[in-house]
């Protein structure tokens, strides 16, 4: 009994992981292709920018949408899986043997729950790394002009492009989001040619509508002595919106790093609100998979005789899209902190893993 349970186990665990692949391969091949349509026409007026670098970009990006499509995966190679047991006549054999749908669901589940601690812990990292290198070479070879923020231990790291074609680069202590200042503060301005042409330090910064306000400023030429000013004034397109969202991109940080990112954040005084949510989300995506299952066995063990196993997988299709809705909806509130980080970020999985289980009680039971 222990070797033809075993048997059974591997029998549908493979056959399931084998269908959620399919599923994931053929979602990323169109994301794939309508990425590399849409890159090839932001770089028609570039020369520079071959086919073979557009199609290098759109590989970069392919480990970020698979996050996001890893949830439908599971619930079509799910639904595949139970409608292929169920008609093939397979899970009438398996019934007559004594086998509940909770024991021949447990391979299925128990694969969904090592997918997910597999894409939090090694496809997210992977993802980080392959997007920040994609955001990289967007800013490179699509947008020359794009101002780039970072956050490290010493304090923010500001990027932005100057109007005579070079840029500057504003590193500050401490910053207050309230007054949007920055205290102890150093500006390097370069050329387009990347050649260092004078630097400039203040003790405070704050950033106005239009421009930089830098008060008590000490300027220091590549030539001659430094020159004390009162108030000078940097022109910046940022604002304080174009700030927050420039930087700390919860796609870019690996999970790994996700708690000490968040820790510096909060000490720089910068939110870290999506920070949070991405880490809770992550934490939640192997309960959120499993819930998946569970939906798609819902929808898709009707017995054929029955009837009507189309509008009911059709029906489970459905629900995926709206828990994806529901858990946009739910991060949008937490971002605004309407509701609480665990609540946007646990809700969506907690919701579906109950409603699958009581649906599944109630068709396994009566």
């Amino acid at each position: 009994m222990i070797t033809n349970s075993s048997t059974l186990f591997r029998y549908i665990s493979t056959h399931f992981l084998r269908n959620m692949l399919i599923a994931i391969v053929v979602l990323l091949g169109l994301i794939f292709v309508i990425h590399t349509i849409e890159l090839l026409r932001r770089a028609a007026a570039r020369p520079d920018v071959s086919f073979r670098l557009v199609v290098e970009m759109s590989a970069l990006v392919l480990p970020q949408y698979a996050q996001r499509m890893l949830p439908f995966s599971v619930l079509f190679g799910a639904i595949y899986s139970c409608w292929k047991l169920n008609n093939t006549h397979e899970l009438v054999v398996i019934r007559a043997a004594g086998i509940s749908a909770w024991q021949f669901l447990s391979p299925m589940i128990a694969t969904a729950l090592a997918f997910g601690i597999f894409a939090t812990t090694v496809i997210n990292p992977v993802s980080s790394i392959f997007i920040s290198k994609y955001n990289q070479m967007e800013n490179t070879y699509l947008n020359a002009a794009t101002s780039l923020v970072s956050v490290s231990r010493t304090g923010i790291w500001l990027r932005q492009p100057l109007q005579d074609d070079g840029y500057a680069i504003l590193h500050s202590a401490a910053f207050d989001q309230k007054e949007w200042r920055l205290s102890d503060v150093s500006i390097i301005f370069f050329d387009k040619a990347d050649n260092f042409t004078k630097r400039i330090d203040s003790p405070v910064a704050v950033l106005k509508d239009g421009y930089w306000e830098i008060q008590q400023a000490v300027t220091n030429e590549r030539k001659g002595d430094p020159v004390h000013t009162a108030l000078e004034k940097l022109p910046t397109e940022l604002t304080g919106q174009k700030i927050e969202e420039s930087f700390a991109d919860p796609e870019t940080i690996s999970f790994w790093s996700l708690p000490d990112y968040i820790h510096i954040m909060e000490e720089t005084g910068f939110p870290a609100v999506r920070l949070h949510i991405q880490l809770q989300a992550l934490l939640a995506k192997p309960l959120l998979f499993m819930a998946m299952v569970l939906l798609a066995a819902t929808f898709s063990l009707r017995p054929p005789r029955f009837g009507g196993a189309g509008a009911m997988i059709a029906l489970g299709v459905a629900a995926g899209f709206f828990i994806f809705f529901m858990e946009s909806m739910l991060n949008t509130f937490g971002i605004s902190q309407k509701i609480p980080v665990y609540m946007a970020a646990w809700t969506p999985a907690i919701v579906s893993l109950l409603l699958g289980i009581t649906a599944l009680l109630h068709l396994e039971d009566g």
